[in-house]
């Protein structure tokens, strides 16, 4: 009997990977947060989630060209279509949407959730490992 690694470590490893793919998005807004026009994004994890979980359920989904001259499709194929704009909170002279106080805090609280899903994640891991040695 084999081990599915997909049904022992459940949602715990796509939370991981979302959790540092925010982390990234995060920084970046933080880094430009002087930026001219720059536009703040962010990543909902409840659509991810939600898109996880039908993925899971449904299998995944691709769009395939028969045509060199179809035109892509935009956010099945690359996989950002849970990355979104941020509505400012106080309109800036500039059109930057960056609320530096905003990301820090978002940055922290993405830093605790993350360090929540690894030690989810750890733990499944040792649950695995302790059965393996029959323990």
């Amino acid at each position: 009997m084999s081990i599915s690694f997909d049904k022992a470590l459940g949602i715990h490893e796509q939370a991981l990977g979302f959790r540092a793919q925010r982390a990234e998005v995060l920084a970046n807004n933080i880094a430009n947060a002087d930026t001219p026009n720059y536009k703040a994004r962010d990543l909902d994890f409840a659509a991810v989630l939600a898109a996880q979980s039908d993925k899971t359920k449904n299998g995944s989904f691709a769009l395939n060209m028969t045509n060199n001259r179809h035109i892509e499709a935009q956010g099945l194929s690359n996989g950002d279509e849970s990355l979104m704009y941020r509505t400012p909170m106080q309109p800036s002279i500039d059109q930057n949407t960056v609320d530096a106080q905003l990301e820090q805090s978002n940055y922290a609280e993405n830093s605790v959730n993350f360090q929540a899903s690894f030690t989810l994640l750890n733990s499944k891991f040792k649950g695995l490992m302790s059965a393996l040695r029959g323990e």
